[in-house]
């Protein structure tokens, strides 16, 4: 179930990646992430509403407000990242953030076996090379770098704290609701500031609504794949869980290529290979 699960994880969150990726082609950075989140938000409260999920309120809910104010920070940083660039040194360095729910695992007395360990570090080399390194080139801004560290320590760090803010599946959509309600309240303030800076709050054009489909697909992919991690880190070992929940950024590629026929740098083909070697060594393991 664990590997099940963390591998829709990846499914989910490359697909959220790619989606989030077009839509900032089009519109502000900040403004894709409010109008999907916010979008994700009504859809949970309605689940909330629907499976009684306020029953479930308690102070694990500490742990969704945590993760909400993380989650942004994380995300936002990611995106400055990529704005200095270079993408292929950015992306790749973004998924470090597997570290810290592999430590956590670890330090809670978690011991993974000699094949789940070489399956670990297998998928966790894909991964990077996947997202295509650029060992070559345009030179790294040192605050593009430190960003992307930011942004890994957040992403691992929400990956810790969804998986605390609940126990029960009721539980869970609460705790999903309250960490999305906590990423709009902050992005709100995040939007506002950046407005009063200056920038633009919605794309050239206007916020159409033949778009908001897609907006809403990407904030409940994300949503999704939070859910289907916080199931598989509950229900095996958080260092498994992980890694193979990190396997997204594999997932992007390939829906880049698959939808945008972009070709795959031979790099990110042995990546992608190296990634499903390393994932049957870890569901063999």
């Amino acid at each position: 179930m664990t590997a099940l699960f963390a591998l829709a994880t990846s499914l989910l969150w490359g697909l959220a990646d790619f989606g989030g990726g077009l839509l900032t082609r089009r519109a502000p950075a900040l403004t894709v992430v409010m109008v999907s989140q916010s979008l994700a938000t009504v859809v949970l409260g309605v689940i909330v509403l629907a499976t009684g999920g306020w029953s479930e309120a308690g102070p694990r809910l500490w742990f969704a407000v945590a993760a909400g104010l993380v989650g942004p920070v994380a995300l936002l940083s990611f995106y400055q990242a990529l704005a200095l660039g270079p993408m292929g040194v950015v992306s790749p360095l973004a998924t470090l953030g597997v570290a810290v729910p592999v430590s956590v695992g670890l330090f809670l007395g978690e011991r993974p076996g000699l094949l789940q360990v070489s399956g670990i570090a297998v998928a966790v080399l894909g991964v990077v090379l996947a997202g295509g390194p650029q060992l070559r080139g345009a030179p790294v801004q040192r605050r593009a770098v430190l960003l992307t560290l930011v942004a890994a320590l957040g992403f691992g760090t929400v990956f810790v704290l969804i998986t605390e803010a609940s126990t029960s599946p009721t539980g869970l959509f609460l705790g999903l609701f309250v960490q999305r309600l906590t990423n709009v309240a902050a992005g709100g303030v995040a939007l506002y500031a950046a407005v009063r800076r200056g920038a633009p709050a919605l794309p050239e054009g206007g916020l159409r609504l033949s778009a908001l489909p897609a907006y809403g697909f990407v904030g409940l992919a994300d949503v999704a794949a939070n859910g289907t991690y916080a199931v598989a880190a509950q229900h095996g070992p958080v260092t498994v869980a992980a890694v193979l929940a990190s396997l997204y950024p594999v997932v992007t590629a390939l829906a880049a290529r698959g939808f945008l026929r972009e070709r795959l740098r031979p790099v990110q083909a042995a990546g992608a290979g190296l990634a499903l070697l390393g994932t049957l060594l870890l569901a063999t393991g």
